[in-house]
């Protein structure tokens, strides 16, 4: 199969983006801002509930093919790294309130070229539930993170039961085979956390190609998780406290997979509302995150950012 390679003319700024991306900036301060007022304390614009703060490793082979051989991965080795879950609002809610999760991943002793103002040896992935973005893009995002930063004042069983009423439409969608994204976002199944996929949503460049990101859970034990559901009228806190007993027992594993670009038509990168076809390329394996069993840092004790 033929991918496509980068350059820098395949991304398309538009002409007043930077103000758009300013305004988001904004709208997610004042959102922080309603929060804090009445959490008495500030939390993260989103993301902001911890389910499990753990570390562990990534393991990278070394005989990926050339295409997926690119930067990090470039080399075989076994890095450390932090992994923080989370629920998405930027607010701390009850876990009745279930909508789309995230996943960030620290990799600690990594080399080389860095972002101005960014000197620390890491890297980071950012990943969340759910393979597409509904807004899709940047002024997308500003709209639809503006409607969600005035929610914020509202009281939590209104949330609730807008997630309640998305997660419903999303299992009658389901059934006819056409699942909604923006109904995921708001109405995330009572899933495990740790039994969920995470994907990148957006495409980042790829060494010499571009490819969207996922990490996918890999071992027995998490396959069983597949029909576990939570109550959510008997925990608020279920997701972390299901989390914390899984790592008491068990090794959680998740293969970090990479979906190269192949089709400029198919697979747009300025528009991540998009899912990429399977049938122009698949998700490959680039490595395998470990997390041995542990006891998960304190959530007030971990500082890993999923944003």
């Amino acid at each position: 199969m033929t991918y496509l390679r980068y350059s820098p003319g395949v991304e398309q700024p538009e002409a007043d983006e930077q103000a758009t991306i300013d305004n988001i900036i904004q709208a997610m301060t004042r959102q922080s801002e309603t929060v804090e007022t009445r959490e008495q304390h500030a939390v993260r614009a989103s993301h902001a509930k911890s389910t499990a703060c753990v570390t562990g490793e990534l393991v990278i082979p070394d005989d990926l093919p050339e295409e997926l051989a690119q930067g990090l991965f470039a080399r075989s080795g076994t890095y450390p790294v932090a992994v923080r879950f989370a629920q998405g609002p930027g607010e701390t809610l009850g876990d009745r309130v279930s909508t789309h999760r995230g996943m960030a991943i620290k990799v600690f002793g990594v080399e080389g070229e860095k972002l101005p103002g960014h000197h620390a040896p890491t890297q980071d992935f950012v990943l969340a539930t759910g393979p597409t973005f509904p807004s899709g893009t940047a002024k997308g995002f500003l709209r639809d993170g503006s409607l969600i930063g005035k929610s914020a004042g509202l009281p939590e069983r209104a949330k609730s039961a807008v997630s309640s009423l998305a997660r419903n439409l999303n299992k009658v969608l389901n059934t006819v085979g056409k699942p909604s994204a923006v109904a995921d976002f708001f109405g995330h199944p009572f899933s495990h956390p740790l039994g969920d996929s995470y994907f990148s949503q957006a495409p980042m460049r790829w060494g010499d190609y571009i490819a969207k990101v996922a990490a996918f859970p890999s071992s027995v034990y998490q396959d069983q998780l597949r029909d576990w559901q939570l109550d959510p009228h008997a925990d608020e806190d279920g997701f972390r406290h299901a989390a914390v007993a899984f790592f008491d027992q068990h090794d959680v594993l998740f293969d970090l997979k990479v979906q190269l670009r192949a089709n400029a038509e198919t697979q747009p990168i300025e528009d991540a509302s998009v899912e990429w076809p399977a049938q122009d390329s698949q998700y490959r394996t680039v490595a395998t995150l470990r997390l041995p069993r542990q006891r998960p840092i304190r959530p007030s004790e971990c500082a890993i950012s999923t944003r």
